[in-house]
């Protein structure tokens, strides 16, 4: 593949195209218009590169090069993954010491059921190796057994198992019910209305082959709860002062040890149902983040960070930033394996039942992968949800009690690890993880950091140095004319026309 510096340098000091960018871009639109796939190329049109089309439209060769010239290559698009090409380099395997035979390059094959596909990934990450015999059927292996195989090896049968016989290839009973499961969360259909459209398709099939099918909700969720990851649920105090966690779990615990509130509501309690005051939704992430190396699709981009941090002058992945880069020299033995996982922060709070309803405050808790290239990691499946805090009132500094689960695990992950399975380099290693950084408005960054948005010395860059001021009769802080902040006069940037310009 070579390296790919050129893509991202296009001109020269004066001006002018490189000679090594004709060139390049050449050997791009040869490659892209070579793919027989009509996925990558069809009626002899590709899809654009450039920093406006961004691979969304289909052009001739001409106009592609005439925008490629014009504009340059959209940012992050060293692997051509839309015009064919695979999306994995050994190169940036070498580059941290890892052995090509231990990451065995394969392309994804076009026939392949993405329903069966993700059944065996899940069996890797359990360590059940899945193999093929001489006679061509699936032969599951155990390799080290660490999980109960038996309801994997039910979901690669239900993966095998056609819906109905003489029904279309490929069309079997779990790809059936994962459309429907998938149905239920994007319309947003009641149990009852999902069980009658179920009832309802049921009745096309014969009666010999309708024992195959799950007859309502409660056992399709049960075939399929070992794709699922589960969250733990926590009580908390109603005035958001005290979580009962760790060994105030117990229902033994019935007040709160800071302000005395009952923890259960009291009609209930009298009739011994332990109904909370108020709970809190944890979504653990260690489960999470080792599926992301269970399924081979994404376990492969997790070290994207890496191969490609250096190949544009222009920062479009916080991998090129200054903050990572201290990151790593603070912390070599983190920086030196690259699956290591980086996270954001990221909360504020919203109302979920509009404005004209009563006023209501939930605060939800993100937290965003960074080891996937920047066309992955902003997707919502790469944002993982962590928290869910209820309302009604803002937590206000006491949010940090909510976060407690949160940084408990953070902690282990940091200082210890979690073994995990590399599904596309088929070896198990220690997993960390670290917080780089967090994401919040202004308000929201008093209430994480515990840092006081309100007087005079709000600002946490400025501080004292802040030219904030009282109002002379109401007393008031006023930061009229202050967000203009200017330069030493004899600052070398002040006169700095060449390197403080816009971009071309």
């Amino acid at each position: 593949m070579g390296d790919r510096h050129w893509m991202y340098h296009r001109l020269d000091d004066k001006g002018c195209f490189i000679d090594e960018f004709k060139i390049g871009v050449e050997y791009f639109l040869d490659f892209a218009f070579s793919q027989s796939n009509p996925k990558f190329c069809s009626r002899n049109r590709i899809r654009c590169s450039c920093k406006k089309c961004m691979n969304g439209e289909w052009h001739r060769r001409v106009t592609v090069q005439c925008h490629l010239t014009e504009k340059g290559f959209m940012n992050g698009y060293v692997v051509w993954l839309a015009h064919g090409e695979q999306s994995v380099r050994k190169q940036q395997r070498h580059q941290w010491g890892e052995s090509s035979s231990a990451a065995p390059f394969a392309m994804e094959e076009p026939g392949n059921d993405p329903i069966r596909e993700m059944v065996i990934d899940a069996m890797s990450s359990h360590g059940i190796e899945y193999n093929m015999n001489d006679q061509g059927s699936d032969q599951p292996v155990f390799k080290e057994a660490m999980g109960d195989a038996k309801e994997f090896f039910d979901l690669l049968q239900a993966a095998n198992t056609p819906l109905y016989e003489g029904c279309d290839e490929g069309d079997t009973v779990l790809k059936w019910m994962s459309h429907f499961m998938n149905a239920k969360t994007l319309f947003n259909m009641s149990v009852a209305n999902w069980d009658y459209v179920l009832k309802c398709s049921r009745r096309w099939i014969k009666p010999e082959d309708r024992d195959r099918i799950p007859n309502n909700f409660y056992s399709a969720k049960k075939m399929m709860r070992r794709f699922s990851l589960g969250y733990k649920k926590y009580d908390v105090c109603v005035n958001n002062c005290f979580l009962y966690y760790g060994e105030y779990e117990g229902k033994n615990y019935i007040t709160c040890p800071v302000c005395g509130e009952p923890r259960y509501k009291q009609a209930h309690v009298q009739q011994n149902q332990y109904i909370p005051r108020k709970s809190l939704w944890y979504l653990p992430i260690t489960p999470r983040l080792q599926r992301l190396y269970m399924c081979r699709k994404t376990a492969e981009h997790m070290t994207w960070h890496l191969a490609c941090r250096g190949e544009s002058k222009k920062i479009v992945h916080p991998a090129g930033a200054e903050a990572w880069k201290h990151f790593d020299r603070t912390y070599p033995n983190f920086a030196s394996d690259p699956r290591n996982v980086r996270l954001g922060l990221c909360t504020d709070g919203f109302t979920p039942f509009g404005h004209t309803a009563a006023p209501y405050s939930c605060w939800p808790v993100f937290l965003t992968v960074y080891n996937l290239p920047p066309s992955m990691c902003m997707k919502p499946e790469s944002i993982f949800l962590s928290l869910i805090i209820q309302g009604p009132q803002s937590l206000g500094k006491n949010i940090d009690v909510m976060l407690r689960p949160l940084i408990d695990e953070l902690k282990e992950l940091w200082y210890h690890g979690v073994q995990t399975y590399d599904n596309f380099r088929h070896q198990h290693f220690i997993m960390r993880a670290a917080l780089m950084w967090t994401i919040t408005d202004f308000p929201a960054y008093g209430m994480v950091c515990g840092w006081s948005t309100h007087g005079r010395l709000s600002c946490p860059y400025c501080q004292e140095n802040s030219k904030a001021f009282h109002l002379p009769n109401g007393r008031k802080i006023s930061f009229f004319d202050c967000h203009r902040q200017f330069l030493p006069l004899d600052h070398p940037f002040r006169k700095n026309r060449n390197d403080v310009k816009k971009a071309m």
